[in-house]
């Protein structure tokens, strides 16, 4: 395994997004190649995961994890081939799982590596449906929403990486499962080719009464993952002992005050109490990381069986990472969000 690269590319960021990020929140910089020491490795990243919680992370407000500083590698998860090798548990060649952040090129003393097969024939797919976002709906729906047979499901962004899959496997538990979407073609594909019940485009002059209409027996799980409208589109629809998994918040990254409009903290609060709701948020590897191996074998023989699709939107080159990126807070994408920074 070789390359003949003597540069490392990284896309770092250059200032703080007021709103929605822009072009001149990032910047390419490049260095020399790093030459690693005894104990590390040289990895060449060969995909990047982008995701909507990457936006939190360019921004100092407080959250569970640390912001950015001004300059700092863009954070990400990776799919990377070792180049060099002098750390004992890696070979050159070995594939691997990481956290490298948008760059061609990364040094690694292995801390957070998991090794794939180095075979493996759809590497990126390690990011998506058998990554992070598998994991968190897989683990989001089943321990916290725990899906009952003849219940209704409903999930919003239902053609993205976690959306997407939450439907499948609601309907895997014997559930009636609907999405939500952003336009007619993602609704027509997630129930042509995933299968779900019903899918309500969000950008529908009619649409809280149509999401009504497709839940006729009310919403005993929503799994959310964009909030804002659609949201207020659910509330009144979820049933008595209704649990809403929290995993994301999309549609409310790019604010930057309280939304317009009465103070709605009181009716979800006494939705909450009167329905005995479950509302809980999570951090998937911080809560379930010690059942990652659980997640890969059961989400592996439902991929391989074909019960379980996916879509994946790939971005060619590093330097289109940050267009990719932006693009994904006004639904530009359709299915899993990935950067191919280099073939093979």
């Amino acid at each position: 395994m070789s390359s003949n690269a003597t540069m490392q590319r990284a896309i770092v960021l250059n200032s703080r997004p007021v709103g929605a990020p822009t072009p001149d929140n990032f910047r390419l910089r490049e260095t020399p190649l790093p030459e690693p020491a005894d104990g590390e490795l040289l990895l060449r990243t060969l995909y990047l995961s982008l995701d909507p919680y990457m936006r939190g992370r360019m921004s100092e407000a407080k959250s569970y994890a640390e912001p950015m500083a001004i300059g700092d590698v863009m954070v990400g998860g990776t799919v990377s081939r070792v180049l060099v090798s002098r750390h004992p548990d890696f070979k050159e060649g070995d594939l691997v799982l990481g956290f490298s952040g948008w760059r061609d090129h990364a040094l690694s003393d292995g801390t957070g590596l998991s090794k794939l097969d180095r075979n493996m024939q759809a590497p990126s797919l390690a990011l998506g449906v058998l990554g992070m976002p598998g994991f968190t709906a897989y683990m989001g729906l089943l321990d916290i929403g725990k899906p009952e047979a003849g219940e209704t499901v409903v999930v919003a962004a239902a053609s993205g990486a976690v959306g997407s899959v939450v439907g499948q496997i609601a309907k895997l538990k014997g559930c009636r499962s609907v999405g939500i979407a952003g336009g007619a073609e993602k609704c027509r594909y997630v129930v042509e080719e995933l299968g779900f019940d019903a899918c309500i485009d969000h950008r529908g002059a009619d649409f809280d009464a149509e999401l009504a209409a497709a839940c006729p027996d009310g919403i005993d799980v929503y799994f959310e993952n964009v909030g804002g409208a659609v949201f207020d589109a659910v509330l009144p629809l979820l049933n008595t002992s209704a649990r809403v998994p929290v995993c994301g918040l999309i549609a409310n990254y790019n604010a930057t005050e309280l939304p317009a409009g009465p103070d709605r903290l009181g009716l979800l609060m006494g939705n909450i109490l009167s329905k005995r709701m479950r509302v809980q948020g999570f951090i998937i590897f911080d809560d379930y990381g010690d059942r990652y191996g659980e997640f890969i074998e059961q989400m592996g023989q439902w991929v391989q069986a074909g019960k379980i699709k996916f879509r994946e939107d790939i971005a060619d080159g590093l330097d289109q990472a940050p267009r990719a990126f932006i693009g994904m807070f006004n639904g530009s994408n359709f299915g899993k969000l990935v950067v191919r920074v280099a073939s093979e």
